[in-house]
């Protein structure tokens, strides 16, 4: 696990008020300062909030927009409803997978990316799709056009990285 910078936590809690209605927004809010819910930091909101830390986690383990563990700069969620797998979602996943050098869904380990499944994002018609960061949803996705949509949420530091000799030094012209 990450080290826990708890000095970002007392000003997020500082915005409300020490009352149990506020634990969702306050949830959110270190959702995304952290990108996850870490342990220690939900032991301080139960403290602020004077609510049992199992009601806590209740709460951060029911809704899906929340995680315990450490999620990536980039949420990638990968379509497979019906339209999106028929249309060849599995190959589109197993080249991001690839590409990602991940054995299956989960977080990489520069905590760059989480790569997810979802059951349908709504848009059959431009199967198959991907959703990246809850924002822009690519569609028509095919294995070749895997490598532009990485490439466009690569780090800039990460991309200088995995380039070649040649593409770094005009990376950083």
């Amino acid at each position: 696990m990450p080290h826990v910078e708890m000095e970002k936590v007392e000003p997020l809690l500082e915005q409300y008020e020490p009352q149990r209605i506020n634990l969702i927004p306050i949830l959110q809010d270190v959702q995304e300062t952290y990108r996850y819910l870490p342990q220690e930091v939900l032991r301080r909101i139960s403290q602020k909030l004077r609510v049992p830390l199992t009601e806590v986690y209740q709460v951060a383990t029911f809704y899906r927009c929340f995680s315990l563990v450490p999620r990536g700069k980039h949420v990638i969620q990968v379509c497979l409803g019906t339209a999106c797998h028929v249309r060849g979602a599995p190959r589109v996943l197993d080249r991001i997978l690839l590409d990602l050098k991940m054995a299956g869904p989960g977080t990489t380990n520069d905590l760059q990316f989480t790569v997810e499944t979802v059951r349908c994002i709504g848009c059959c018609g431009l199967a198959p799709v991907a959703r990246v960061d809850n924002k822009n949803t690519h569609p028509h996705l095919t294995q070749a056009k895997v490598g532009g949509l990485l490439k466009k949420y690569q780090d800039k530091a990460e991309a200088s990285r995995t380039a070649k000799p040649d593409e770094a030094s005009h990376a950083e012209a």
